[in-house]
């Protein structure tokens, strides 16, 4: 009796290694799945990884390291987004996010991941994915490159611009940031 119970106490226990096994298998995807165009940061994460890799070179570096020319170029970016939302009825204000966007060499947004961050007003995800997959179609980022090149930052909606001279910033909320925060 207790080479029966043994044997079946292996058996269920290979067994269950086994399906562990392929289970981990189904889930770990390396390449087998096509990344969307807008998804979740920590969504596909070993496709994101991949995406990195393969968009390595900076929006800083694509800007021979001038922090205020890949400043300027990235609020045009948001600004662009921010009047593309307005001009579609997609409330933005009060989003804060987290935002990778990874660029071809003609200034195509391939890609853009994104996360909400903890002090962002609620919205829909589907909603916000549609309107950034709807933004990115046919936009073009104001920079042209030798490759491939990707930006990490922050952004916080309505975006209002840079101050500049002395002026008074807004006071009631809007501004942007490379993604120092």
């Amino acid at each position: 009796m207790k080479k029966i119970i043994y044997s079946c106490f292996l058996l269920a226990f290979f067994g269950m290694s086994t399906l562990s096994a392929t289970a981990n298998d189904a889930f770990d995807s390396k390449g087998d799945t096509i990344l969307p165009p807008v998804f979740l940061i920590g969504e596909f994460e070993n496709q994101y990884n991949e995406l990195i890799q393969d968009y390595e070179t900076l929006l800083f570096t694509v800007c021979d390291f001038d922090m205020d020319a890949a400043f300027s170029k990235w609020q045009s970016m948001l600004r662009e987004m921010d009047s593309f939302a307005k001009q579609n009825d997609v409330d933005l204000d009060g989003v804060k996010v987290w935002l990778n966007v990874f660029l071809e060499k003609n200034g195509k947004i391939s890609h853009l991941a994104y996360y909400l961050k903890p002090m962002s007003k609620n919205i829909d995800q589907a909603e916000l994915s549609a309107f950034f997959k709807t933004f990115i179609k046919d936009y073009r980022f104001p920079l042209l490159s030798k490759g491939n090149y990707s930006h990490y930052g922050t952004a916080s909606f309505p975006v209002y611009p840079i101050r500049s001279n002395g002026a008074t910033p807004p006071t009631d909320g809007g501004q942007l940031s490379t993604g120092r925060n």
